[in-house]
């Protein structure tokens, strides 16, 4: 499950780092900004390649990708923090999910229920 969660992370990601990249000819991007999104759109892409057989390195590199998309937009507009304090309940919720799931005992067969 986490396997094809973690795939599913980067392709949004990489879809959104994207959209991103080409409005950026529209909506001038801060220059931190387009150099963050740069170096982060090939890692990611290159992820589904290096990472496939490594939770460690796709979760290093979800990590790093989303960070360099959130990090700079509060650090130019702090107030957007609340809504992402907002939104971490949910994303809590699911990684706590997650990693049960991860550590979930597959090799005992299902138990009956009578």
């Amino acid at each position: 499950m986490e396997f094809y969660t973690s795939f599913f992370l980067l392709a949004v990601l990489a879809t959104v780092i994207g959209m991103r990249l080409s409005f950026e000819s529209v909506w001038r991007l801060p220059t931190v900004d387009l150099d963050l999104s740069v170096i982060a759109l090939p890692l990611v892409l290159a992820s589904f390649w290096l990472a496939r057989h490594s939770r460690r390195g796709r979760l290093a590199i979800i990590t790093f990708a989303a960070a360099t998309q959130l990090v700079p937009m509060v650090v130019r507009e702090p107030i957007l923090l609340l809504p992402l304090m907002g939104a971490l309940i949910p994303v809590t919720i699911l990684a706590i999910c997650l990693v049960a799931l991860s550590k979930k005992d597959s090799s005992r067969p299902p138990q009956s229920r009578s």
